[in-house]
């Protein structure tokens, strides 16, 4: 995975982003990463909507990340989508947070992550590169 941490934001690719949530699983409403070579049960596999219940907010194109209710939780106002994605990424970051962001997608792909997770799945390391 390729990417930078500067600013908080990680970018990666699609097919990055598809192996990340393949190197995933949940269990005790906890996401791990996967040990190569071990078992997991098919109700620990982690896709893009069990993922979005460990973000702190969203914007993607296959699950919806209620924007605007965000934006009303943070007590922000904004005139249209953009501006309110804009307002919640800042919040976010100033918080100690991570933008994921996957290039390559027709609709916008970001997603925001707590520090401590994104370090625990492995996004920061991943991200420095070698």
């Amino acid at each position: 995975m390729s990417g930078e941490t500067g600013g908080g934001t990680i970018e990666l690719t699609q097919a990055q982003w598809e192996a990340f949530l393949a190197g995933l699983y949940e269990r005790d409403d906890q996401l791990h990463r996967r040990v190569p070579g071990a078992e997991y049960p098919p109700e620990e596999e982690v896709d893009a909507y069990v993922l979005s219940g460990h973000a702190e907010a969203l914007r993607s194109a296959e699950v919806d990340g209620d924007v605007w209710g965000t934006l009303a939780d943070i007590e922000e106002e904004a005139g249209n989508e953009e501006e309110a994605w804009a307002r919640i990424v800042a919040f976010y970051l100033d918080r100690g947070c991570v933008l994921v962001r996957v290039q390559g997608t027709e609709e916008p792909e970001e997603w925001l992550l707590a520090d401590g997770l994104a370090g625990r799945l492995g996004l920061l390391e991943a991200a420095k590169g070698p």
